[in-house]
């Protein structure tokens, strides 16, 4: 199945016109035909499947012929907090990764030992996107503005609460605490770990300080591993 994405797309449209990208992408590279099906999300979850009208490489029309609410694949919601990389590219590959495997909401936060501050959202969006599509997921994952570690800590979340750092405290492993079907919210920090302050911070506000194994990891790779585990303990 190929499948197309667009926000504006709900349960009333009856047609939908696609862009100049995408509908020269039909046309020239799929070569899709007047009649032809062509599958489209909202990332809400639900699947619109349309009929081809006007195949034309700049500006391509479909009908809406049939709407089907899609069950998202998990039953747990999943938030993971992480710092942004150095490197733009291994960032990217945690949202990649991560939207393929399953993931709810995404918020990059700035740590006090970031490197990174600022983030070219739009292009992060796209990739998300790109590999929702890809893994023909139905529910996209919400990628959030980033703030800082000090907003973040200070909002309310529900469910379990986990830290992921590397000092030598008093942790406990991921996986033996978490707990399926439940809304879980995970901490990753940056390169140079979180700081001691911060780490502080997120105990007072009921975080759980865990460990992802016994190797010092990369912070796109932590944020996987997280991301793994959580899916793994809810087969």
């Amino acid at each position: 199945m190929q499948l197309f994405y667009n926000s504006e797309i709900n349960k009333t449209t009856q047609e939908f016109t696609f862009d100049k990208t995408e509908s020269r992408h039909i046309v020239r590279v799929l070569r899709k035909k007047e009649g032809d099906t062509i599958f489209i999300t909202n990332g809400l979850g639900d699947l619109f499947t349309s009929e081809v009208v006007i195949a034309n490489d700049k500006r391509c029309l479909v009908k809406i012929t049939n709407v089907e609410s899609q069950i998202k694949p998990w039953n747990y919601y999943l938030h993971i907090a992480i710092a942004p990389t150095k490197l733009n590219d291994r960032f990217e590959w945690f949202l990649e990764k991560a939207t393929e495997i399953g993931i709810d909401e995404i918020t990059p936060i700035i740590c006090d030992h970031s490197e990174r501050k600022v983030l070219k959202l739009d292009r992060m969006e796209k990739i998300v996107h790109s590999a929702a599509k890809q893994s023909l997921k139905f529910h996209f994952p919400k990628l959030n503005e980033p703030i800082t570690f000090n907003q973040f800590i200070n909002s309310n979340y529900n469910g379990s609460l986990f830290i992921a750092h590397c000092e030598e405290t008093d942790k406990k492993s991921l996986k033996s605490e978490l707990k399926p079907s439940t809304n879980t919210t995970i901490l990753i920090g940056p390169e140079g770990d979180f700081s001691n302050k911060e780490i502080q911070q997120s105990l007072e506000h009921n975080f759980i300080p865990v460990s992802l194994g016994e190797s010092r990891l990369r912070t796109e790779t932590a944020g996987i591993v997280a991301v793994h585990s959580v899916a793994f303990v809810n087969e």
